[in-house]
């Protein structure tokens, strides 16, 4: 399954933008990042040589305060600690059901970061909270519990070392990134790798044989995928897996940690379907491999739009536009269609910054789209061998996705650096390496704006 994607991401799309560096590595491609925006060539650098390299911070919708409200909110301050693997402790500690704790959006597991959660709790005292690598940094009660999409976005402090790039070169050549990237508006607004699996990325693959209708095909994926382009420690027993489908064999070799694959496997070997086997993974886990999926063929959408030279952060006729509210975020209005009797209106909205053009994240309700924007829509999809139809999910209801818009172009970001700095970026004295402070709005990614200055990932 997975030669079709890198099928595709070998399908003769161009080396896109100006500079030697201008082309992403198979990685990148292969999970639908086709392009640069910017043509200046890269600094490279390593992300996450240090857990404290990455630290981001919730920009949150705190829920309204209420003496008796029967929710808890706690935000918590983690270090290194995946967030599902964070809730499952949260809900241990606190003897919470499953799936009783909510949380605006999902964060970075290689990084320090600060966010809002919330549970039901009994009235009386606030429960106290213990447990490593976790600070409880406020807790209050509430009448509303946190949900996804509560929160405005988040900001990160991020440090790169050892960038490719001599010391010499190095403001410069960052400089010269920004400025490209103001001037076309901001940076493409692909879903990061992370997206797909911060260790193997593969939840778009697993999302596939989901939508495919075939679920037992899913847990199999899951069990046995082995990333052709980075090896993982449990390669060998995912490849005997995948050869035997010894499920007792399997348990053994699949060490505690890997609780996920661990679920599934129990369960299998307790004979239920790969349908049952499927719940026993957390309902978000499972809805992840459902959006990965989407987003895979929003990212493979982005490329191709880049390929035909259509503008990213312009209309077109055929396209859609999201009015924004009076702060600059999306309201979640419909999409208005762009036409020819309303594009010289639509342009002059994007212009103005109260619009921004979007594209689909396919679900059962997408519509059809008319122009360019609908022939590529219709190429994704039939390259894909996957329809609209196929997002009610009959196998897997609780999954299914009506299917949203978003912006092509995700906005520069905003400035939080030290004031009267002109940049989102410091150079270390020593020029090994680099500190970006900036912030973005929820669902933008962090390593899709450094992307463009590291390149590192390029080949």
């Amino acid at each position: 399954m997975f030669l079709k994607f890198l099928r595709f991401e070998l399908s003769g799309v161009p080396a896109l933008g100006t500079g030697p560096s201008a082309r992403p590595g198979a990685r990148e491609r292969s999970l639908g990042l086709g392009f640069y925006l910017s043509g200046t060539d890269g600094t490279g650098g390593a992300l996450r040589s240090r857990v404290e390299d990455f630290s981001v911070f919730e920009l949150s919708r705190y829920p309204r305060p209420q003496e008796d409200g029967r929710q808890v909110v706690v935000r918590l301050r983690a270090v290194d600690i995946e967030q599902n693997a964070l809730v499952a402790r949260l809900q241990g500690a606190l003897r919470l059901r499953p799936a009783s704790v909510g949380f605006a959006g999902t964060k970075d597991r290689r990084a320090v970061t600060e966010q809002l959660f919330s549970f039901r709790w009994p009235p009386g005292p606030l429960p106290g909270l213990a447990l490593s690598g976790v600070t409880l940094l406020e807790a209050y009660r509430a009448r509303d519990p946190v949900t996804l999409g509560s929160h405005y976005g988040n900001r990160f402090s991020i440090v790169v070392r050892d960038p490719r790039a001599s010391p010499q070169e190095l403001s410069a050549l960052l400089e010269a990134t920004e400025e490209e990237l103001r001037s076309a508006g901001g940076f493409p607004n692909f879903f990061g790798p992370q997206r797909f699996g911060e260790v193997r990325p593969m939840t778009h693959v697993v999302g596939e044989a989901l939508l495919r209708g075939d679920p037992q095909q899913a847990v199999e994926r899951y069990l046995d995928w082995v990333d052709p382009l980075s090896p993982e420690p449990l390669d060998g027993a995912r490849r005997r897996f995948a050869e035997t489908h010894d499920v007792a064999a399997a348990l053994k070799e699949f060490p505690p940690a890997f609780r996920f694959e661990r679920s599934l496997l129990d369960a299998l070997g307790r004979g239920r379907s790969g349908e049952e086997a499927l719940r026993a993974l957390p309902r978000n886990l499972r809805m992840l491999f459902v959006h990965a999926y989407q987003s895979w063929l929003f990212n493979r959408l982005l490329t191709l739009r880049q390929e035909r030279a259509l503008p990213l952060g312009e209309p077109v006729t055929g396209d859609r536009v999201v009015r924004l509210a009076p702060d600059g975020l999306d309201p979640g209005d419909p999409p208005i269609p762009v036409e020819r009797e309303n594009l010289s209106e639509a342009e002059v909205w994007v212009r103005s910054g109260k619009a921004r053009v979007v594209g689909p994240l396919v679900g059962y309700e997408t519509p059809e789209l008319t122009g360019e924007p609908g022939e590529l829509l219709e190429r994704v999809l039939e390259e894909a061998g996957i329809d609209r139809a196929a997002f009610r999910l009959p196998a897997a209801p609780d999954l299914a996705s009506r299917g949203t818009f978003r912006a092509f172009l995700a906005p520069f970001p905003a400035l939080l650096v030290p004031s009267g700095a002109p940049r989102t970026f410091r150079v270390g004295e020593d020029g090994r390496s680099i500190r970006f402070d900036f912030s973005l709005e929820k669902g933008q990614y962090a390593t899709v704006f450094l992307r463009e200055f590291l390149k590192a990932d390029a080949a």
